[in-house]
């Protein structure tokens, strides 16, 4: 029996443990490091039948620990497949309204002062399926669009403030170098706040899925506008009306008008232990944990409800709690054996509550299929497996 102290059960482990494995020789020695071969962990992905290069794939939330997202596990989204880009030959151009247009290698950048940072990115598209009643059988497949890094790189400000922006400067029209030339505008303000120009993720170059060998970053935006394979900066006074910000990723209200340039992902939280396709072993002592984060800023509390959402007990959080970076909860749960609902919400430094799908039908409508944050709630049965609500 494994002793939990007095606030918790008795667990009992298995009488039938397998013999200890006699020595033998170790592997030998790898030029890169890989998982082993019991561990399965894998993302979900999805690719258009019609277009070579475009989908996406999910981060398996379920299986992960902490809150830094290993970068082979990040979650990707393609609008024009992965461009192969020499970093030598690489440019980033800062034209328009600035004293005099510059061109950047690559060395040139990493010549500046770097910082690190964690944050998450978040395709504004996560959850949607959600808010249309097609709820995520899994962590993955309701939040997966979701991963949290380490970045390394050059604050924007920094590269911008050399280029010398002119005053009546408004908006700083990003682009990559893929195929699309995928574009968004991004107001001056942003730019100039908190953005990054990143190299290095988790501690190594970016890999070619996430932008290599630069992409902007934007703390607590949609990941949309955090272009990849970032190329040139376009200093203006209006945005560009894009495609990807006109006809797409804005939010359709019930009267058919739209929102545009609503770029902050509000807070949000999930359970990712236990959550769909998992099986609790029985009744008794199980630790629920999951990730919660917000756009706004840091996370102030988060709460997790074992009735379907009637009742709620505070979490707590591992720290350090940072902001615009995903922070990872616990909450002891002792299990009845009876069937249950269990849920989180976060709320974060600004005081906005984590709402649930109901409050969000009620205010946008049915048609919106960006920036869901509502409640998510799984199913424990009797018999101890989980599923989606």
């Amino acid at each position: 029996m494994l002793a939990l102290g007095a606030s918790f059960m008795a667990v009992s482990c298995s009488k039938n443990e397998p013999t200890a494995a006699k020595p033998q020789s170790g592997l030998t020695m790898r030029a890169y490091g890989e998982r082993s071969p019991f561990e399965k962990t894998q993302r979900g992905a999805r690719e258009s039948t019609k277009s070579i290069g475009v989908g996406s794939s999910r981060t398996p939330l379920q299986d992960l620990y902490g809150t830094i997202t290993p970068s082979s596990l990040h979650f990707e989204r393609h609008h024009a497949g992965v461009p192969v880009i020499e970093p030598a030959a690489h440019r980033l151009v800062i034209h328009g309204l600035v004293e005099q247009a510059v061109s950047f290698t690559m060395e040139d950048l990493r010549r500046f002062p770097s910082v690190t940072r964690p944050h998450f990115i978040e395709c504004s598209g996560n959850g949607g399926g959600e808010l249309a009643g097609n709820a995520g059988a899994d962590a993955s497949r309701s939040h997966g669009l979701l991963s949290n890094s380490e970045w390394t790189g050059v604050k924007l400000s920094t590269v911008l403030e050399a280029a010398k922006v002119k005053a009546d400067a408004k908006w700083v029209i990003a682009e990559g170098a893929d195929a699309c030339r995928m574009a968004r505008s991004i107001p001056m303000a942003k730019a100039m706040e908190d953005s990054l120009l990143v190299y290095a993720q988790n501690g190594e170059a970016l890999r070619p899925e996430q932008g290599y060998p630069l992409r902007l970053l934007l703390p607590g935006w949609e990941g949309n506008a955090s272009i990849k394979w970032l190329h040139r900066l376009h200093v203006a006074a209006e945005a560009a009306m894009t495609n990807q910000e006109t006809a797409h990723y804005t939010d359709l209200h019930p009267d058919g008008k739209a929102t545009i340039f609503s770029f902050e992902m509000e807070a949000s939280s999930v359970i990712t232990r236990p959550s769909g396709g998992q099986k609790l072993a029985g009744a008794g002592f199980h630790e629920v944990s999951g990730l919660a984060w917000s756009g706004r800023g840091k996370v102030a509390k988060v709460e997790v409800s074992f009735d379907g959402g009637a009742n709620w007990k505070e979490a707590v959080l591992d720290g350090p709690v940072l902001p615009k970076a995903a922070v990872r909860f616990r909450i002891p749960w002792q299990w009845d054996g009876q069937p249950t609902l269990i849920a989180s919400r976060c709320i974060d430094e600004t005081g906005y509550v984590q709402p649930t799908r109901d409050e969000i039908l009620a205010a946008r409508g049915p048609n919106s299929q960006y920036h869901y944050n509502g409640v998510k709630r799984w199913s424990v049965k009797a018999d101890g497996s989980v599923t989606s609500v």
